[in-house]
């Protein structure tokens, strides 16, 4: 072969070497953009809104005093344990406080929480330390607006049971207020429908369900009341107390019936 003609091969060779190499580039470089994507593994983990969440309200019931063990055996750990499977829970209860005060100490954790039902027990307190039925009927009504206004959640409410049927208040009540201490217990029965009557309609106002305790057997049977005071409930009487919030959380489908 002389040089002229291997000199005429050379494009020929030389578009083929062009060839070869683009294809080759155009291989490395899809290579990469299919095993380098991955979002599962460099994506923020999504969260995932819990289909029940439950926020109980209350004072030293909810907390759980006169139980022998108050973080299983109060109402509210009770109610806890019956969520489904993946339920978030808060429980805000604080011992001693009264309706007024959880407005401000309470009431601004719930909306974070987007709870989908809340229980709210704050009665006791204010009946035995006499606060005014005004002022307790504003601040009510001050509570369950708030929570509608800030949440989606069915809303649970308990009223007084019958407290002149408790020991404590038989015994005239020592550590009451001025109201209650030394009240008959025909007095302590007529405060207690005076009460019930300004809590049940603004619990109706609002929509919410009345947990009706004065018409249940909650406050007559003495297992259900702690021997310690007299006033807060005993093991049973929790067991009791959640049954009957249960009920009313149950028949409202505020969880899903399996």
């Amino acid at each position: 072969m002389t040089a002229h003609a291997s000199s005429r091969h050379v494009p020929i060779i030389f578009a083929l070497l062009v060839s070869v190499l683009v294809l080759a580039a155009c291989g490395s470089s899809a290579e990469p953009s299919v095993t380098t994507r991955n979002p599962t593994a460099t994506a923020s983990p999504s969260v995932v809104k819990p289909s029940v969440s439950y926020v109980a309200l209350g004072a030293s019931d909810a907390v759980g005093v006169g139980a022998d063990n108050p973080n299983t055996q109060g109402y509210v750990p009770i109610i806890i344990s019956r969520l489904p499977k993946g339920s978030a829970a808060l429980n805000l209860g604080i011992s001693g406080i009264v309706l007024h005060d959880a407005l401000t100490q309470e009431l601004p954790e719930v909306a974070a929480a987007r709870p989908t039902f809340i229980t709210v027990w704050l009665v006791g307190n204010d009946f035995r330390r006499c606060t005014s039925l005004q002022q307790y009927a504003a601040d009510l009504d001050t509570l369950l607006t708030t929570l509608h206004d800030q949440t989606h959640a069915q809303v649970f409410v308990a009223n007084t049971p019958d407290m002149s049927l408790l020991p404590y208040f038989r015994e005239g009540a020592p550590q009451g207020g001025a109201c209650v201490q030394g009240a008959s217990t025909a007095q302590v029965h007529a405060m207690v429908l005076q009460w019930n009557q300004v809590i049940d309609p603004i619990v109706a106002k609002h929509d919410d369900v009345l947990v009706d305790l004065y018409n249940t057997d909650f406050a007559s049977h003495p297992e259900y009341v702690s021997s310690r005071d007299g006033f807060h409930p005993s093991n049973q009487g929790y067991a009791r107390l959640a049954d009957l919030f249960w009920t009313q959380v149950l028949a409202h489908k505020a969880v899903p019936v399996a």
